[in-house]
């Protein structure tokens, strides 16, 4: 039996570490392939699952949405318990929903929210060694919170995009000019650093690359004037090198 053409969200938390990114690949697991490829079983549909975003290899999501269309008969719990008895375990649906024909995981988006993680005790504990970055050494923390406040407002971003974020020969759209509603250093006693960037939007590793420049401003190799010059230059070859990947989570998409 049939309900008719159905549009199905899925709330997803995945492990990154094993994965290529979020963007399906020919010849190397991704998280919308392994979904996708299980959708289809279930369903009988060559199924196309749209993302919020595209996350990079090693990098982790506490909360992605995705949404499929359907015609399938199966229930949200159906899908539920189906999809997450043959998926491998670093990838966990949380919850299914039928939504409206015009919502879509990206398009609907009005922001997101990620975070990164930083552990700066002298000895990294190996529960943790994937899921954030070892920094040795003293950060001065007051200078790179300075730093913080001069994201939070809409920027060309363009010093921290990589390349492939956008087709830089098309004229319309905004361009690398993005809105950073919150930046924010939380500090949990005794090690760990979670830097958390709430945005309208964000381009290719540009958290990541900002990431990479405030370490570079809490080792005292750059001054907070420096950073601002680098943010206003929209030049990417002016700031330091991207931070890795495995301290990253998109932890919430915004609607």
């Amino acid at each position: 039996m049939s309900l008719g053409l159905r549009n199905i969200k899925l709330t997803i938390s995945y492990d990154g570490t094993d994965f290529s990114g979020w963007q399906r690949q020919l010849d190397t697991p991704t998280i919308q392939g392994e979904i996708e490829r299980r959708l289809t079983l279930m369903t009988g549909e060559k199924t196309a699952l749209h993302g919020a975003g595209r996350t990079d290899a090693g990098v982790h999501a506490k909360e992605m949405v995705a949404n499929f269309a359907t015609s399938s008969a199966l229930s949200c719990d159906d899908f539920l318990r189906g999809l997450n008895s043959m998926l491998p375990g670093d990838i966990r649906v949380f919850s299914v929903d039928d939504v409206g024909l015009n919502f879509h995981a990206r398009y609907s988006a009005t922001g997101k929210r990620y975070q990164y993680y930083i552990y700066i005790g002298k000895i990294h504990p190996p529960h943790l060694r994937l899921y954030s970055v070892h920094v040795t050494g003293e950060l001065n923390l007051p200078k790179v919170k300075d730093c913080l406040e001069l994201l939070e407002d809409t920027h060309d971003f363009a010093s921290f995009e990589n390349s492939g974020s956008r087709d830089k020969n098309n004229c319309s759209g905004r361009g690398a000019v993005r809105t950073i509603y919150k930046a924010e250093l939380i500090e949990e006693p005794p090690f760990q650093l979670i830097f958390q960037f709430t945005g309208d939007g964000f381009l290719r590793n540009m958290v990541r690359n900002i990431m990479g420049t405030l370490l570079v401003v809490g080792r005292g190799r750059l001054s907070t004037e420096e950073f601002y010059k680098i943010l206003k230059a929209k030049d990417r070859t002016r700031a330091p090198a991207t931070a890795p990947a495995h301290g990253l989570f998109l932890k919430e998409v915004i609607y």
